[in-house]
């Protein structure tokens, strides 16, 4: 049941992505005066610009970016964590004591930093956050090669000569599918909260960009009640929902799927 509601809120959310900007009108274009509760739909923002027209287009950032941060964060981290814990010995001391100094830096400090050093712009927070991922999946990924790589069909395909890459693509890979899974929706979920907090913060997405997490601070002035809270109240209504989704489904694979 979990996993059937996660993945109808998950399934909602993707398809308003991709859908959102040919539902909606022009993002960019002013509708209203400034804050207007009156005007369409969610009102508009701080510039007069519809916030129903936004939040449909503000879906794809989000899903896009931190997509890919998840994405590089796994081929960074399953490489590590493979090689980590199927050779052991010297490979996983270095390769474990790396991920060590990445796991000693606060997830926002890092990211503060990586953009201060190689500037403003939303490539550079999809590489710090990958990069801020990477280490917790390389530790999951090395964790079940390591039970894995004990197990009888492991050792038999060593005795018949297999080389140590296809004893890993073919043998151990497949098996820690589900732990990798259940991790799944957690990375992407704390990529959708660091790319939207650096957004928040100036240092991602710019204007006149639509997206979830700089609509919020965009118009954090307009929460006050006689002006229009929901121009802040409906993107980060979409995070939420986004994020609570990730994890019923992360959640069901874990336990027992249902």
């Amino acid at each position: 049941m979990t996993r059937r509601i996660g993945t109808a809120l998950t399934g909602l959310i993707v398809l308003l992505a991709i859908s959102g900007p040919f539902l909606a009108g022009s993002p960019t274009r002013t509708v209203g005066p400034p804050f207007s509760s009156a005007t369409g739909f969610l009102g508009t923002d701080f510039l007069g610009r519809d916030v129903l027209a936004r939040v449909l287009s503000g879906g794809q950032s989000v899903l896009l970016y931190a997509g890919a941060a998840t994405v590089l964060a796994y081929l960074g981290g399953i490489i590590i964590g493979l090689v980590s814990g199927y050779f052991g010995s010297w490979p996983d001391g270095v390769l474990m004591r790396g991920v060590d100094v990445l796991l000693s830096f606060p997830s926002l400090v890092f990211l503060l930093l990586f953009a201060t050093a190689f500037g403003r712009g939303i490539a550079s927070v999809v590489i710090a956050t990958a990069v801020i991922q990477l280490p917790a999946v390389a530790r999951i990924v090395r964790t079940a090669a390591l039970e894995q790589a004990t197990r009888g069909y492991v050792e038999a395909a060593v005795l018949r000569g297999e080389r140590a890459a296809a004893v890993i693509a073919r043998e151990i890979l497949p098996n820690i599918t589900r732990p990798i899974s259940a991790d799944l929706g957690l990375r992407f979920t704390w990529s959708v909260l660091l790319i939207a907090s650096v957004n928040f913060l100036g240092l991602g997405l710019q204007p006149p960009a639509a997206d979830w997490g700089l609509m919020v601070a965009e118009n954090r002035a307009g929460m006050h009640l006689e002006l229009n809270p929901m121009a802040v109240l409906a993107p980060a209504f979409m995070l939420g929902v986004l994020t609570v989704a990730i994890n019923l489904v992360s959640d069901a694979l874990a336990g027992d799927g249902r």
